[in-house]
């Protein structure tokens, strides 16, 4: 007969209080990322910014302080940023989507925002949020200097060039995949993968499958 599950009704209200006090006192946008401009320094961490950004912090603005004082907060129009201008020839840029205000910051000046990225004349297929948000470099583009911002035409890109592996690493591929001697293995000298942070999650999130499913198999 199989055991009836007890239901444990304080317990469980007990966790709903736990998470929403969790998410109550979980700090702001504005708080996360207020800035002291005399000293540099963020006063929720205690953390003083490098000391190279200082001439951009003060010359340079912030996203949410130019979408703060936009209409519809922005949306629909498109963003760069000053490191973008200066390293690459190529139009990279934001066409922000969504925008979620932090309405306690004063000037309504913190949030998140989406939008679909361009990247060196390449957008991006959906949203996602935006990053580096709260950095003292963005631009707004103005209206009449978007066509011609974003009018780019893409360079074929030159085709791939191999190179044959290090002596030692190309026995061990060999060895591994117990190929001929005249299957050489080449490498590519092309990095396919973006070293992104959801690149480093889904790679923690793997090792730790791994570790559970060896921990699980019994000796």
């Amino acid at each position: 007969m199989v055991k009836k599950k007890r239901v444990r009704l304080i317990a469980e209200m007990a966790r709903k209080i736990r998470a929403y006090r969790e998410l109550k006192n979980r700090p702001t946008e504005s708080q996360r990322y207020a800035l002291d401009y005399e000293t540099m320094t963020r006063p929720f961490t205690g953390k003083t910014l490098p000391v190279l950004a200082w001439e951009d912090v003060r010359r340079e603005s912030r996203l949410f302080t130019l979408l703060a004082s936009m209409r519809m907060f922005g949306v629909g129009r498109i963003f760069t940023r000053k490191s973008w201008l200066e390293e690459h020839i190529e139009p990279c840029y934001w066409k922000i989507t969504k925008v979620k205000v932090d309405y306690t910051a004063e000037n309504m000046d913190h949030g998140k925002a989406w939008g679909v990225m361009t990247f060196k004349g390449k957008a991006e297929d959906a949203e996602r949020e935006v990053e580096n948000a709260m950095y003292h470099d963005w631009r707004l583009l103005p209206k009449h200097e978007e066509a011609d911002f974003t009018r780019f035409q893409a360079v074929p890109e030159p085709p791939i060039r191999y190179v044959i592996y290090p002596p030692l690493l190309r026995a061990m591929i060999l060895a591994q995949k117990g190929l001929s001697a005249t299957e050489e293995p080449m490498l590519p000298l092309r990095r396919d993968i973006l070293l992104s942070k959801e690149y480093f999650r889904n790679q923690d999130q793997e090792r730790q499958r791994q570790r559970q499913a060896g921990e699980g198999t019994p000796v």
